[in-house]
């Protein structure tokens, strides 16, 4: 019996050793649906067409579809242990999703990346739900759920090397990669 009573309490602390403050499941989203996608904003009569209506062939367009909308930032980076999308990286958010729903065939992966502090477990959980926020935001934003993919690589897969603050900073990231 008292080594039953033992093996319990020696399981109840490595739970509670392992457990984490950080609130996985409240992603903060904001609603911004209400954003204007018409006229100048992206809309259809905001292209480069003269009065005829019809629009010239750009052949640039084809490379820079792979990388996004032209002068934006694909990384969307996080603080210390948190998913929360911070309010500089709205507008890049707003720019890919008009960017992403100018064309119903245009697909985006929000890859999901942390730092090489923690476990391997807890990173990919975090990286997800950083990708995720990502993921909603596009969303609220009148993104179809059908061309973003949310995936983790938690601390797999470091844009810098090194144990200093600003590399931890550079590898707790969300990136956007088009398909």
């Amino acid at each position: 019996m008292i080594k039953r009573i033992s093996l319990a309490i020696a399981v109840a602390a490595l739970m509670a050793g392992c457990s984490s403050g950080v609130k996985l499941d409240d992603v903060p989203v904001e609603d911004r649906s209400a954003i204007p996608t018409t006229g100048a904003n992206g809309g259809a009569n905001s292209g480069a067409a003269g009065q005829s209506g019809v629009a010239g062939l750009n052949m640039g367009q084809f490379a820079q579809d792979a990388a996004g909308p032209v002068g934006v930032s694909r990384l969307v980076y996080f603080d210390y242990d948190s998913y929360v999308i911070k309010p500089e990286f709205q507008s890049l958010i707003e720019a890919h999703a008009r960017f992403i729903k100018s064309s119903a065939n245009r697909k985006v992966m929000v890859e999901g990346h942390t730092d090489e502090r923690g476990g391997r477990e807890y990173n990919l959980a975090l990286g997800q739900k950083r990708a995720e926020a990502v993921r909603r935001s596009l969303g609220l934003l009148g993104v179809s759920d059908s061309q973003v993919e949310a995936v983790s690589f938690g601390k797999e897969k470091p844009a810098a090397q090194g144990g200093s603050e600003d590399v931890h900073a550079q590898n707790r990231r969300a990136e956007l990669s088009y398909r």
